[in-house]
């Protein structure tokens, strides 16, 4: 009897897919919450350097049209949840040391930096005395909406540095 029930094969491909069955699905979750985390910081420092870009192409800029440039933001990043990206926005200038000190900043859930201010963390050698430089900093929270390999927030942070093309630095108007 027991010889008879080793030999036995039926049932065996139900076994096996029980067995490796949940590792399989596990595996496909954690393959789709990394690419919708990918997708999402793609796309946050796309848009982080979309506005910079935006600002550099001006000579001046108000304050509601940096406001409009953070809507663009926004927009790109469609069909992700779009609160968790903070932006911010720093027009710095190289004073006559070459330090990089604040002219303006702007931010959309990041708070602006104080005019004046010395930038911290800054390239070395980016800046010499006079020059100047668009500075967009982004805070991107992503939270999987399957949560099973990614239960917790995943946060994601970038800076893009461009120079100003319509002039040598961009100024901030009031409005």
């Amino acid at each position: 009897m027991l010889r008879r029930l080793r030999s036995d094969q039926r049932g065996l491909a139900a076994v096996e897919f029980a067995l490796i069955a949940p590792i399989m699905i596990l595996l496909y979750c954690g393959l789709a919450e990394f690419t919708m985390a990918m997708m999402a910081e793609r796309r946050a420092a796309h848009a982080t350097s979309v506005v910079a870009d935006l600002v550099a192409q001006t000579s001046q800029i108000t304050g509601s049209q940096v406001t409009d440039v953070f809507t663009v933001a926004n927009a790109i990043m469609d069909p992700f949840p779009t609160p968790p990206l903070k932006l911010r926005i720093t027009s710095v200038v190289a004073d006559v040391n070459g330090v990089p000190r604040v002219s303006w900043s702007q931010g959309d859930g990041l708070s602006p930096l104080v005019a004046g201010a010395a930038v911290t963390g800054f390239p070395a050698n980016l800046l010499v005395a006079g020059d100047s430089v668009i500075m967009a900093d982004m805070q991107y929270a992503f939270t999987s909406p399957l949560q099973i390999t990614l239960p917790n927030v995943v946060n994601f942070s970038d800076t893009f540095y461009l120079k100003p093309r319509a002039s040598s630095s961009v100024t901030l108007l009031p409005g």
